[in-house]
């Protein structure tokens, strides 16, 4: 049986961990926990609206949104995890009609979109209470993921099939034919490793002599409890600006989130981001005031961004893959990503030039 070694908990990483044949693999994952972006994560599963030019990038997460379905079922996960609950966007009027246009259009190579439709003022504020009436453009096929929730279901499912979780930082070695890793009270010689730790993939890389275009990136969620236990029937709702409504189980609302660029790996909560986030909702509420007169929970993780803002992924060198960069879309990108890592340990079998350009785009020996 051969040992791999998963550095990086989050999204990737613990499908990754779910996905590998039990049979075949002693699979270690090493997380230390800090700065996670999947952590501090909710976020709405509707790709398909995306006016991104990246077509690599919309075919990835196009099939990652595709992905769900199998994924629920596989890794069993309910409702309070994720929801197929819909999605508004709320734009401008000549705004809607070219997307209902790209809508319908998209819905050819993506029947999971479902349906599709544009809605009165009066009808948008019927699927959200909280919204002031405007018109917005509906699909049913929108979902919601909380990336906490599914952290923790998707940890429970790796473990009970037989995979070890260390909470500790690791370092990577090379071996001869094999890889050495360490952390505070493991040293480990395994086969093959997954580097799939975010932006803390550049130290990892960067202790085997690569150079990484990679950028921390500093996000921030707002989440409140509300009077609304209905809320797990609404959809969620992509608004004209930076902050999305996205609502939960039970009267739990989230906004979010912010790209703080300047922000890097700092994880301290700042009145700024309560500011930006709930003043971008203001004009969409019937009640302006609503989120202002609440103290929030705040979630604060570190995401990685590439130069293009585009995710890389797969095999570096010899039994050596790695994944980062999936920026804002990595709960819609990252579980696909993690099955196809998986894909390539129990197959051998990779082919990813749709999603991606090479690796060396992006991941470099330097002279």
């Amino acid at each position: 049986m051969k040992k791999i070694a998963i550095i990086g908990g989050g999204i990737i990483g613990l499908t990754l961990a779910n996905y590998l044949d039990s049979t075949k693999f002693d699979v270690t994952l090493f997380d230390e926990g800090i700065g996670q972006a999947t952590g501090a994560s909710a976020g709405i599963i509707s790709p398909w609206l995306s006016k991104r030019r990246n077509k690599k990038w919309y075919q990835l997460a196009k099939d990652g949104a595709a992905f769900f379905p199998k994924l629920i079922q596989d890794l069993t996960l309910d409702e309070t995890i994720y929801s197929t609950c819909g999605t508004l966007l709320l734009r401008e009027q000549h705004s809607l009609l070219s997307l209902a246009e790209l809508a319908e259009e998209r819905k050819q190579e993506a029947p999971e979109i479902g349906e599709i439709q544009l809605l009165t003022a009066e009808q948008t504020q019927q699927q959200l209470p909280l919204l002031t009436p405007a018109p917005a453009l509906y699909v049913s096929g929108g979902g919601r993921l909380d990336g906490r929730a599914y952290l923790s279901h998707a940890t429970k499912q790796a473990e009970a099939n037989g995979v070890t979780i260390i909470r500790e930082k690791a370092t990577i070695h090379p071996l001869n034919e094999s890889w050495q890793i360490t952390s505070l009270t493991h040293n480990l010689e395994v086969d093959a490793v997954a580097l799939t730790a975010g932006p803390f993939v550049q130290p990892l890389l960067k202790n085997l002599d690569y150079d990484v275009d990679i950028r921390p990136q500093k996000g921030q969620l707002l989440a409140f409890d509300t009077p609304y236990k209905e809320s797990h029937h609404w959809p969620v709702a992509m608004l004209d600006g930076e902050a999305d409504l996205i609502p939960f189980m039970n009267g739990k609302i989230l906004l979010g989130a912010t790209h703080e660029n300047e922000g890097g790996w700092d994880l301290t909560p700042t009145q700024a981001a309560f500011e930006q986030l709930v003043s971008g909702t203001q004009k969409f509420l019937t009640d302006p005031t609503f989120f202002l007169n609440q103290t929030p929970h705040y979630l604060v993780g570190t995401r990685a961004y590439t130069s293009d803002f585009a995710p890389f992924f797969g095999p570096l060198e010899n039994n050596l893959v790695v994944a980062s960069g999936l920026g804002s879309s990595g709960l819609t990108t990252g579980p696909y990503i993690g099955y196809l890592l998986a894909n390539y340990f129990n197959t051998t079998t990779w082919q990813t030039e749709q999603y991606q350009k090479p690796l060396t785009t992006y991941i470099k020996k330097p002279c």
